[in-house]
This record gives structure tokens, sequence and C-alpha cells, in this order.
């Protein structure tokens, strides 16, 4: 039990922070969906930068006649990368929902 916690206070002293910035990965017209997607690594502490992504998610709904796009929470979060019993990175998807009135002729 020792062992481990020692192991456990090794890594949080390695642990680093990273500023990471979520990507276009997907999303769905129909839906007025869009999505962004950051990864990580298992010794790193991410530091996203949501703001980019706030604004070019508006940009995107704005595509398809939204005047805005509100962000659901933090995301799902999925292991990337399980190597003996362990995570050893992450992606974590946002889903964006577009809001205001679509503009149906476009």
């Amino acid at each position: 039990m020792k062992l481990i916690t020692l192991g456990l206070i090794a890594m949080s002293l390695f642990a680093c922070a990273v500023n990471l910035t979520p990507q276009a990965s997907g999303g769905s017209r129909s839906d007025g969906t869009v999505e962004f997607t950051y990864s990580f690594g298992s010794l790193q502490v991410p530091k996203v930068e949501w703001a980019t992504a706030d604004v070019e998610a508006v940009q995107r709904c704005g595509a398809w006649g939204y005047s805005g796009a509100d962000r659901f929470g933090d995301g799902v979060q999925e292991c990337s990368n399980f190597y003996q019993g362990t995570c050893n990175g992450y992606n974590v998807t946002v889903t964006y929902q577009c809001s205001g009135q679509p503009d149906l002729v476009r």
C-alpha cells in the first residue's frame, strides 16, 4: 500500500499542465450540433482554451443559419490508449448546441 501511495505522489509531481484547443471533429446540421475534441496523455493536466472553440462553434452554427452556440458541460472523456491495464491517453469530445432561429432558406 505504501508503494502505491508513493507511486501516485510521484506521478502527480511529474504531471504537467498543457494548454489545449479543442478541434472541430463532427456535428449534424439537422440536429444543430457541432462537436469538438481534444486529447491529452495520462501525465498531463489539460488547460482547455475554450474561447477559441466557442468562437468557431458560433461560426459553424452561423453557416447553418443559427445565431449562436451553447456548450454542453466539459464533454465526454474516453480512453484512447489502453496499455497493460492502464489508460495512457484520453480523448474528450464536447458538443455544442446551435441556438437561435435557423434560417430555413439557406
